[in-house]
């Protein structure tokens, strides 16, 4: 008879074969399924040459037939319909107390459909967050799992065996039920698209106000990422700036200025906006990169729109340390924000969430893996029920540092007019924020004086709602549809 594998995994793209190499390499047995079956074949005989525990099946049924009980299987293929049809396809091959395990970018709320129904026929059911990409499948990523449950403690084991490790910690544990696990991922994501556009404004301000060579500019984020900004993507960055096409040019210099993207951070700013979470950052991250994708109307734009075109004056090594600290401000504004809105969402949904596991999760393996995240590690683990992350003295201590900084940063972009709507933003959130009064007063009273949407008064307990007829025209009704 022949010997069963500890789990099945669909899906041999890139992340699914390094994850299969990553749960073999921990000692465990995986048997593998393609859609495509010719890729099974060409993994067994390449990435996977030589390894006994790996098994390549030909059919579903094959796949099903090789695991052992209760049978646990991971989908690694594209979000949306194709995991709805794969699961069809899975499910009248399984028993009851099987499991399946969605570790692709999926939507949460179809996760949470899809827990629920395959809870309803006695299947259990994971969506997990995998985030590292090709790197962290081989060699540790960051997982997120949520889902049913009752289904954690079936691949508990494998799950922390397979994650990166911070401080000897597994970056991976129970995030929560139902979506919980894909919500997370999304949130991660969208602060990877906040963490990028602050980097890209960072080296567009150092290219056109401070006239510096991508060379020059790797040097600083290499300088950076000794410090409070050591991170991946600070890392990274110092690399591709170094980086030379053939003829000893930078690469940089020729990659066409439009960015793509899968639609994570996109799913985070409408969450946000549906939950009334001002996630400002991450929603200009996002509108950055559909302003990039309009190329040709910039282009045509840039002959007859005129602009200021001055370089900064003055001490350089001032301004790229005033960069560095209006760069660390914004940061902490962005994971603020997202921690805002996972907050929301717990209870929206239900979710009881351990914000400082979550950054413990993101130390190691991901793509937003730093070192700023055990700071909000620490955070947490000092109050639980901490507010906003700018509240906690740490943050409240950097901030006030930075403040200066990062004012002259955003206000000599504005006078030069280079674009950073992602640092300018998250100073306009801090401001806000800090705020004890807004002019949203006068907000209402436009609302109240065109559509009777009413208003409270500073001078009356909350909860009491006011109508004026301001005009002495109008009527005493009021629309009732105040909202706060």
């Amino acid at each position: 008879m022949a010997e069963k594998a500890d789990i099945g995994l669909i899906g041999l793209a890139v992340m699914g074969q390094n994850l299969v190499l990553n749960m073999n390499d921990k000692g465990y047995s995986v048997a593998v399924f393609n859609r495509t079956v010719s890729k099974v074949d060409e993994f067994l005989s390449q990435a996977a040459k030589g390894r006994a525990t790996i098994y390549g099946a030909h059919t579903m049924e094959e796949l099903v037939e090789r695991l052992a009980k209760p049978r646990k299987i991971m989908l690694l293929v594209k979000a949306g319909e194709a995991v709805d049809d794969m699961i069809a396809s899975i499910l009248p091959h399984l028993e009851k107390g099987d499991l399946i395990i969605d570790g692709g970018n999926s939507h949460f709320p179809d996760t949470i459909r899809r827990t629920k129904e395959l809870s309803d026929k006695g299947f259990l059911y994971i969506g997990t967050g995998v985030s590292g990409g090709e790197e962290g499948a081989r060699r540790g990523p960051s997982l997120m799992p949520g889902g049913n449950p009752k289904a954690w403690p079936l691949v508990k084991e494998i799950f922390q065996s397979v994650a990166a490790k911070a401080d000897g910690q597994p970056c991976c544990d129970w995030v929560g039920e139902d979506g919980a696990g894909h919500y997370v991922k999304m949130v991660h994501n969208g602060i990877e698209y906040g963490d990028m556009q602050l980097i890209t404004e960072a080296y567009h301000f150092m290219k056109d106000a401070l006239g510096m060579s991508p060379g020059e500019m790797s040097e600083v984020f290499a300088e950076w990422n000794k410090g409070e900004l050591d991170s991946y993507l600070i890392e990274i960055t110092s690399h591709i700036l170094a980086y030379t096409d053939t003829d000893g040019k930078p690469l940089v210099d020729k990659i066409l200025d439009t960015a793509g993207q899968k639609g994570t951070g996109k799913w985070t700013g409408i969450n946000a906006l549906d939950m009334g979470v001002p996630v400002t950052l991450i929603g200009e991250a996002v509108f950055a990169r559909c302003l990039s994708a309009i190329k040709d109307e910039r282009v045509a734009a840039s002959k007859v729109l005129k602009g200021p075109k001055a370089r900064a004056s003055g001490d350089k090594r001032q301004a790229i340390e005033d960069l560095r600290k209006a760069l660390l401000a914004s940061k902490i504004v962005s994971y603020a924000q997202g921690y805002m809105l996972m907050r929301e969402a717990a209870k929206e949904y239900k979710w009881n969430l351990n914000y400082g596991g979550i950054a413990l999760m993101w130390r190691g393996g991901c793509i937003i893996r730093s070192v700023f995240l055990g700071r909000i590690k620490e955070a947490f683990d000092r109050e639980p029920n901490l507010t906003n992350l700018l509240l906690a003295p740490y943050f409240q201590k950097v901030i006030e540092d930075c403040q200066g900084s990062w004012r002259r940063t955003v206000a000599k972009a504005v006078e030069l007019g280079i674009p950073v709507p992602a640092l300018s933003t998250a100073l306009s959130f801090y401001d806000g924020y800090r705020s004890d009064r807004l002019p949203a007063n006068l907000l209402q009273a436009q609302r109240d004086y065109f559509g009777a949407h009413t208003y409270e008064r500073v001078d009356k307990p909350r909860g009491e709602f006011f109508h004026t007829n301001w005009t002495g025209e109008g009527m005493d009704v009021s629309a009732g549809t105040y909202n706060a």
